[in-house]
């Protein structure tokens, strides 16, 4: 390989860290076994672990497979070790966890994530990359690599495969730590926060503008939209931080934000008869955003009963979509009866 760092751009003084909250070093304790004796403090054997990534770490990786980002994959890569660090302090990750990192790129998070005793499952679209982190780990034994697109992935079956050989050290329910690509963050939000059988914390590294609007839309205003329903339906989310984008490479048009959505288990999702009418419902009513629901819901059922579970519920007969709480929509819907 030619050799393609001699000119390399300078590093941006943002994304070198300031300080690190982590150590890094692995503690190894080794205890008693004689439960008769008195306890005593278990010796601690300090293990050097590999410098964290940076900048300069990062684009050796990307030379050593002659790639440059690419903008239709929506590539851009942390170069900030303490924002990996916070990411995956928000998601509580320890010994034992399952983790599932979508789109690890240079395995700079992923590298995170085995220091904090996580056993990972990546799924990597790009092939390029997808083999840098399958050899990046290969002798951790702890980091399966799948090369496939997310969003056309099967990946409950992966999922059950996985947990299933590492089901004697692992926790019940696996975590989701990962920073995607932001132009398919809604679709991967829709895929993940229904699996709440599966994933305990979905932690995502979003687009900062996309994160505020998921997770405190106001009503009555042009951000209120069926996501913000599907979202408070599935999950409680939480807006974290936000990440500037120097801390990128290469930097993105906007800055990003930390969401943590954690899953409702399915006995505390809404009640509602079925969520594929409740969410086709909600659906339509946005269709016509600007027109009153006893109109665009007028093919569900007539405008007059519409009028009167409105009513019912303590809202306007006139009422727009924008004006109702996602539990006004549960109330709606158990109202109206489907032809």
């Amino acid at each position: 390989m030619t050799l393609l760092l001699q000119n390399l751009p300078s590093v941006p003084s943002s994304a070198l860290p300031l300080h690190y909250t982590r150590s890094h070093s692995v503690l190894c304790g080794v205890s008693s076994s004689n439960t008769d004796k008195p306890r005593i403090k278990p010796k601690i054997t300090r293990i050097k672990v590999k410098e964290p990534d940076d900048y300069h770490s990062t684009l050796k990786a990307l030379n050593s497979k002659g790639r440059t980002p690419r903008k239709a994959l929506g590539q851009h890569y942390m170069v900030n070790n303490e924002v990996n660090e916070q990411l995956v302090d928000a998601a509580n990750v320890g010994d034992g966890d399952v983790v599932l990192e979508i789109g690890p790129g240079t395995g700079s998070l992923t590298n995170v994530l085995v220091e904090s005793g996580a056993t990972i499952l990546a799924i990597e679209k790009d092939p390029y990359m997808a083999a840098l982190v399958a050899e990046r780990f290969a002798s951790t034994h702890r980091v399966k690599v799948i090369q496939e697109d997310f969003t056309r992935c099967h990946l409950r079956s992966h999922l059950s495969s996985f947990m299933g050989s590492n089901s004697s050290d692992s926790k019940p329910y696996a975590k989701v730590v990962a920073n995607i690509p932001f132009n398919i963050s809604s679709d991967v939000v829709k895929q993940l926060l229904p699996m709440g059988d599966v994933f305990s914390e979905v932690v995502l590294l979003l687009q900062e503008e996309a994160a505020l609007r998921m997770v405190d839309a106001s009503l009555r205003t042009s951000e209120y939209r069926p996501i913000n329903i599907f979202i408070n339906f599935y999950s409680d989310p939480e807006y974290k931080f936000k990440v500037p984008r120097e801390n990128f490479f290469p930097q993105p048009k906007v800055d990003a934000a930390v969401v943590v959505f954690r899953l409702k288990q399915e006995v505390d999702y809404p009640q509602v008869s079925s969520t594929k009418t409740f969410f086709s419902m909600v659906n339509s009513a946005f269709n016509g955003k600007r027109k009153m629901l006893r109109k665009s819901l007028q093919h569900i059922t007539s405008s007059l009963e519409i009028e009167e579970a409105l009513v019912n519920i303590g809202l306007p007969a006139t009422s727009r979509p924008e004006e109702l709480t996602p539990q006004d929509f549960v109330k709606l819907h158990n109202l109206i009866e489907y032809s």
